[in-house]
């Protein structure tokens, strides 16, 4: 096993006028699943072939290790590929396809035949060794491929696209097996991948790539969560968020007859910007009575969620057909489905400001979140007595919807009630505004759950 890293590595083809790769600087730790994603085009095999040595690389530097291997040949490197095609000899039986790369080095026969058996085992080809590629699945060839991989014992693991030429349910039962082998077997994996789906859900960090740049590296919540550029924003995430370009008013960002509140300190930061594009998931949409418009043009049921989709409310035919369409995902209990003009709400906290000009994002829309309580493993707060502050909810309904706060409340009160029992004597209270401490109980674990407030 060994880390990989590429330093401002570039490719381009000849007769192109612009690099397929662009000074691609990137870091993969030993035993890490990194995923690179992006849309066709962007960059992403190229760089695996770089690493492969299939693509020369123009300028800058490819290390395995601590090895530089920008010059050497790929049989050289120390890596084992996983093709899209799976590149099955269909003249072999599986087990000589699994032991071909093994023959080539000269080694032993014995030890061929106990290696490949070791891998069938872990991969359950035990009964289709005697087989041909012709009589197995999709699914069973694709696992062959990985075989031939895994018998060579290489420090990197490379795989291009594996699952694209399988149904879907085949490949989200494929997809958790290469996620658990290679959690079993601790190699260092580079996955190429067009679906951000399989990215999300495989990875130990993501690597979103556009054009031959990289765009953001980090893991896949945070990509989730904290998109850095309205690319990634609008890439990650199924259904995609949506981003909403509004004009720039005192107090938030209007959005069609609907002012979004956006702290005055978020739009201090873009401060010769008129407009900016406001960001926010399909599932972060509540139906309201005040809030963006949206006529709704598709409903889809699908048991567990429903989608609403429509455009922004006052628009003409003409208009409405070359609308950006906006998704919100809502329960799937409501007693009548909407339909017609809705209001569609959210919490400020999961709203996204990003700047027209540079398309990078801002920052939240609001940063300070309602008070209330929520369990942590914190080493911070496992530490000792941590401070929490008592405020009154009336002041968090303007930028709060009055579900989140109702609950919120609630939780507060019991939550109050239980320590302040153990801190003060009975008939006490503690008024609004002021702070108190809350101490680890006594007979608690030595990594309990501790109780801090949200948004400190």
């Amino acid at each position: 096993m060994a880390s990989v890293t590429f330093k401002d590595a570039t490719r381009i083809y000849p007769g192109s006028d612009h690099p397929a790769v662009d000074g691609l600087n990137l870091e993969i730790g030993d035993g890490e699943f990194m995923v690179l994603v992006g849309p066709s085009g962007c960059g992403k095999s190229t760089s695996l072939r770089m690493l492969a040595g299939l693509e020369e690389v123009n300028s800058g530097r490819v290390m395995i290790g601590e090895r530089d291997v920008t010059d050497l040949p790929p049989k050289d490197r120390d890596i084992a590929m996983v093709f899209q095609n799976y590149a099955l000899y269909p003249h072999m039986t599986v087990a000589d396809n699994m032991g071909f790369a093994l023959k080539m080095q000269n080694v032993p026969k014995a030890e061929r035949q106990a290696r490949v058996l070791e891998a069938a085992k872990l991969l359950g080809l035990e009964d289709f060794l005697a087989r041909k590629p012709k009589a197995l699945s999709g699914g069973q060839r694709q696992r062959v491929a990985m075989g031939r991989a895994i018998v060579r014992q290489p420090q990197v693991f490379l795989m291009d696209e594996p699952l694209s030429n399988l149904d879907a349910k085949l490949r989200v039962a494929t997809r958790t097996q290469i996620a658990a082998l290679q959690k079993r077997l601790g190699v260092t994996t580079v996955y190429v991948t067009h679906d951000q789906v399989e990215a999300m859900t495989m990875g130990h960090r993501v690597a979103v790539m556009k054009d031959g740049l990289l765009q953001q590296v980090d893991s896949p919540l945070a990509l989730y969560d904290k998109p850095a550029n309205l690319f990634v924003a609008g890439f990650i995430g199924s259904p995609a968020m949506n981003l909403l370009p509004g004009k720039v008013t005192d107090g938030g960002v209007q959005i069609g007859d609907f002012v979004v509140p956006v702290e005055r300190q978020v739009l201090a930061k873009a401060p010769a910007e008129d407009t900016l594009t406001i960001g926010i998931r399909p599932e972060s949409f509540e139906l309201g009575e005040t809030g963006v418009g949206v006529d709704v043009s598709l409903v889809e049921e699908l048991g567990s969620d429903t989608y609403l989709y429509g455009t922004l409310s006052g628009l003409s035919d003409e208009e409405r057909f070359n609308a950006q369409q906006i998704v919100a995902r809502i329960s799937t209990r409501h007693s009548s489905t909407p339909s017609g003009q809705v209001r569609l709400t959210a919490n400020p906290q999961s709203v996204h400001v990003f700047s027209n000009s540079t398309h990078e994002r801002i920052a939240c829309a609001w940063r300070h979140r309602p008070v209330h309580f929520a369990r942590t493993r914190s080493g911070a707060a496992c530490g000792g007595p941590r401070p929490f502050r008592i405020d009154s909810f009336e002041s968090q309904r303007s930028i709060a919807s009055t579900t989140t706060v109702v609950a919120a409340e609630r939780h507060f009160r019991r939550s109050t009630r239980r320590y302040e029992r153990r801190r003060r004597p009975v008939g006490a209270r503690a008024e609004p505004g002021t702070t108190a401490t809350v101490s680890r109980p006594p007979s608690a674990p030595s990594r309990p759950l501790a109780w801090a407030g949200v948004g400190e």
